[in-house]
């Protein structure tokens, strides 16, 4: 081979090797700064790895929001209606937060509750994220095949003779 050759095969190898360290440099940027959006029934099932940031998305329970006195802090549970999360903030919350209202937390969870360092809630009374209203509605999917596959193999079907299965 000569030696003209040699070098372009050396370069192009050369600027290869550095177009595939560089993706994968971004990519792994990329994957580190990704928050994923939970049900609280996603964090009841485990789901959720114990060190990793993410969104929680659901409903401010009625009765759960706890204001301490002298401080910004404030605790709360979230709720997809079918599974109840702690929520922890310290800081101003927005001002449309209230009790019975969609709100995300983004954070991670600490001795069993989620430390939210972002509350973000609905802006008009019919608003509620496609995340968790798809989240709410995948726990539901769930929770009804659960309690149809515990009822029995047997059911009643409305054309079929009195008392007869299918």
């Amino acid at each position: 081979m000569n030696p003209t050759r040699k070098r372009r095969l050396w370069m192009a190898i050369l600027v290869l090797m550095a177009a595939s360290i560089g993706g994968s440099l971004i990519l792994w940027a990329l994957q580190s700064n990704v928050t994923y959006l939970h049900s609280p029934t996603d964090v009841a099932v485990g789901k959720v790895p114990e060190d990793a940031r993410f969104r929680l998305g659901g409903i401010v329970s009625e009765g759960s929001v706890i204001r301490q006195p002298g401080s910004l802090e404030v605790s709360f549970v979230i709720t997809d209606r079918f599974h109840d999360f702690p929520v922890m903030y310290d800081g101003i919350l927005p001002d449309m937060f209230e009790e019975a209202t969609s709100v995300i937390a983004t954070g991670r969870i600490q001795d069993g509750r989620l430390v939210a360092d972002q509350i973000l809630a609905k802006h008009d009374e019919n608003y509620m994220p496609m995340e968790v209203a798809d989240a709410i509605a995948a726990a539901k999917v769930k929770q009804n095949a659960a309690a149809a596959a515990g009822a029995g193999a047997a059911t009643y079907a409305p054309n079929t003779p009195q008392g007869s299965t299918y």
